[in-house]
């Protein structure tokens, strides 16, 4: 029977295909992005296999026919970055919450795109003879490592039954699997000892060419559609004197984490205003390179180095603390602004032509001493907040988990 919700899946050769069902469907974003729940209608269609026997083993599949969501005008989201997982309930001769998972498998989908969510598929050992009921459950799609969960509003209808014959001897029964309708959380990275401070962070004029800051805790907080989000990171300046200029090399000493997703190449870019204090004033640019290779799920990930080249504006000691920061990430801006900052380098330094003393000293391009607000959000304060803090794939993935189901037919609750 095609009309209505369900269909009986028939014992003829070959998979059987469910009717189309539909569900009223609340999802709530990951804790900590400042969205509210959002309601919208989610549409699948389950399938199994045909020729079902006390004893076997069947494979069952959900497919999304209708996510009911695009994706938000915030980022654009990578191939293979969106897993869905959810419970299928089974009713009738057994009973059984059939836990589903469907492979990380997505096109590239831009900004206001419509959401694509790979099939899911669960085995099911069948026990008793009579017919199954198959209704769909909760579910919860990963979006680069975060958890939106959701779950039916209202009572769903069946999405198809399979009629099971007696099988050949006494059927052994499958235990019950937990139910999977609330996400699993995402484990967090352990953290690593970061490095220690040199104990010396100023320069002399007796012939040095290379100067070591120290390491220093710098507090940010960067500001997005979804709020204010704050995280630490460890930082040190690091200066070369080449004549009266000095190449400037910026390190994040915060341990790496291993990436949530695939992350394609060229596509996250650092950069940093260094403050000047002391006799000079302003700012100097420094920049780093894109990941020039796509980093696969799993993979560590790290700052890179960022450089720029400062050309003093006064003679005298000049003093370099790290300031704003901006990571160009998947088409998106993120620009924090430090809480307060901390002198990394001191250098004794002679005034240039053309010096920063009030402006900007780079080499790569012109900045300014003052932030910006918008763009990606930063996540959580951890010994990781120098990746989350900068919207790096963790802080990323948390803005796209929290607005990832911005549903179109439904709206949002009040």
């Amino acid at each position: 029977m095609l009309a209505g919700a369900g269909v009986v899946l028939g014992l003829a050769a070959g998979p059987a295909q469910a009717a189309e069902v539909s569900f009223a469907t609340r999802c709530v974003p990951p804790a900590g992005v400042g969205l509210d729940p959002v309601d919208g209608t989610t549409k699948v269609e389950i399938t199994a296999s045909a020729g079902a026997k006390v004893g076997d083993e069947i494979d069952v599949v959900w497919k999304f026919t209708q996510a009911a969501s695009k994706n938000p005008n915030i980022i654009d989201l990578p191939a293979n970055s969106v897993q869905p997982t959810g419970t299928l309930k089974v009713s009738g001769a057994q009973s059984a919450d059939l836990a589903m998972t469907g492979p990380r498998e997505n096109p590239a989908i831009p900004k206001g795109g419509a959401m694509v969510l790979s099939d899911m598929k669960g085995t099911l050992k069948l026990t008793a003879a009579g017919q199954l009921t198959l209704t769909p459950g909760a579910y919860t799609v990963n979006a680069m490592g975060t958890n939106t969960v959701c779950t039916p509003t209202e009572t769903v209808p069946a999405a198809g039954t399979i009629d099971v014959a007696a099988g050949n001897g006494t059927p052994t029964p499958t235990p019950t699997p937990d139910p999977t309708d609330t996400a699993t959380p995402t484990s967090t990275p352990t953290p690593t000892d970061t490095a220690t401070a040199s104990p010396s962070a100023t320069s002399s004029d007796d012939g040095q060419t290379d100067f070591t800051g120290k390491a220093v805790d710098i507090p940010y907080t960067c500001q997005s559609p979804l709020g204010e989000k704050k995280a630490t990171s460890t930082i040190q300046v690091n200066a070369k004197k080449n004549g009266g200029s000095y190449g400037l090399t910026v390190q994040f000493k915060n341990s790496p984490m291993d990436s949530p997703a695939d992350i394609p190449a060229n596509s996250v870019k650092p950069s940093m205003d260094v403050v000047l204090g002391g006799d000079d004033t302003g700012s100097v640019h420094v920049e780093g390179p894109t990941n020039s290779e796509a980093i696969k799920s799993g993979d560590p990930i790290e700052i890179p180095d960022m450089t720029g080249t400062y050309k003093p504006g006064a003679t005298g000691e000049s003093t370099l603390s790290p300031g704003v920061l901006t990571i160009e990430a998947l088409g998106t801006t993120t620009t924090c602004k430090p809480d307060k900052t901390e002198v990394s380098l001191t250098l004794t330094t002679k005034e240039q032509e053309g010096g920063a003393s009030g402006g900007s000293s780079s080499s790569g391009g012109s900045s300014s001493g003052t932030s910006t607000s918008g763009g990606l959000a930063a996540t959580g304060a951890d010994d990781h907040a120098a990746l989350k803090a900068l919207g790096l794939v963790a802080g990323t993935a948390v803005l796209l988990g929290g607005a990832i189901f911005t549903f179109m037919p439904g709206r949002r609750m009040r």
